[in-house]
């Protein structure tokens, strides 16, 4: 068979050419397809609002769950270190122009040394659209510790998150509000105050100064009761239904206890006749525990004396004031030569009673 020269070079060239291009359609088929699978993995990963909604704890969908956490650990370390500058990578514009920050990170980064904290709430908010109006988280589920949060709709898409310590007596909370702009999800309010007393938070407390005040325990039910004012407010926008409640019991314990109680108040059972003027808690690693200030007529520099009157005290301390000795490890004594005016400091000798469990 002849073959014709020029015709056979054509269909080897074409046969180059289709092989080319098949190579070439290939590796831009694989190119596109390593696109799209990129395309897709990122997707998946920049989470789509759920419906409109309140999801608290749980309910919040798991992956969207473990990116609130994340921005969560990094907000605690950031508090910690106590860099508000530093922070301007998770702050919203508006906490970032605001002057205050830097106060509210000092004393937020003082509690976080305290101890570890952890989540006691979350919720994760989104809305159908932004408006004014005032609105409620509303926590059913707590019994005596139910309690409603009031916040703003600023963004389709909110983040609210409460933090306590779980190791320590004294608890402070920490609240932060998160919320997604068009930049990013950034820290939009930072608040801070006090959640437990004694392990104890203000609606149990007020529970506890009920129990000791039916006991007859007056005085012990008035410390208590003052305890539980100070802690029902951990976050501005917090409240507990029984507020009102809770406030109106201790007012009433106040003044019968001012009725009863007639300071200075002279510890008749001790023969040296010390009188007591001033009767506070004070607040200790441990717990916040009774503090008893009293005037001694001992010289303080005899402090055998001094302790061998404490002593004394001790032993009738409960019988001036029913129930001291109730959920306190200790009570705290400090013997004055003179009584304090508030123009400066007074010499004082100091002592602890330890209580049996």
């Amino acid at each position: 068979m002849r073959y014709n020269f020029k015709t056979v070079i054509i269909v080897e060239l074409n046969q180059c050419i289709t092989l080319s291009t098949i190579k070439m359609n290939l590796k831009t088929f694989l190119a596109s397809l390593f696109f799209f699978l990129i395309t897709v993995s990122v997707l998946q990963s920049c989470h789509k609002p759920a419906q409109p909604g309140i999801y608290q704890n749980e309910q919040i969908e798991l992956a969207q769950r473990n990116d609130f956490h994340a921005l969560n650990t990094q907000l605690l370390q950031e508090l910690k270190d106590n860099k508000a500058d530093a922070m301007s990578d998770i702050m919203s514009k508006e906490m970032i122009d605001d002057h205050g920050k830097y106060r509210q990170v000092e004393l937020v980064s003082n509690r976080l040394k305290e101890g570890e904290y952890s989540v006691l709430d979350e919720f994760y908010i989104v809305s159908a659209k932004k408006d004014t109006a005032v609105h409620k988280l509303k926590v059913t589920n707590k019994g005596i510790n139910n309690y409603e949060y009031d916040y703003a709709i600023n963004t389709r898409e909110q983040y609210v998150v409460f933090f306590v310590p779980k190791s320590i007596p004294n608890q402070y909370m920490i609240t932060a509000e998160f919320c997604k702009f068009d930049y990013g999800w950034k820290l939009s309010k930072l608040d801070l105050g006090e959640y437990a007393v004694n392990g104890k938070t203000g609606p149990e407390l007020d529970k506890l100064a009920h129990q000791r005040y039916d006991e007859k325990y007056l005085a012990v039910a008035t410390t208590i009761a003052q305890q539980a004012g100070q802690c029902l407010r951990p976050s501005g926008a917090w409240k507990y239904p029984g507020e009102q409640a809770i406030g109106d019991f201790t007012g009433s314990l106040i003044n019968e206890t001012n009725r009863k109680y007639k300071f200075p108040y002279t510890i008749k059972g001790v023969d040296t006749q010390p009188w007591i003027f001033r009767v506070f808690s004070k607040t200790t690693p441990e717990g916040v525990f009774p503090q008893i200030y009293y005037k001694s007529y001992i010289k303080l520099a005899d402090t055998n004396a001094i302790k061998l009157e404490n002593a004394k005290i001790q032993k009738v301390i409960t019988k001036i004031l029913p129930g001291v000795d109730k959920d306190n490890k200790y009570i705290y004594y400090s013997a004055f030569k003179n009584m304090p005016d508030g123009s400066g400091s007074f010499d004082h000798f100091d002592m602890i009673e330890k209580l049996k469990p």
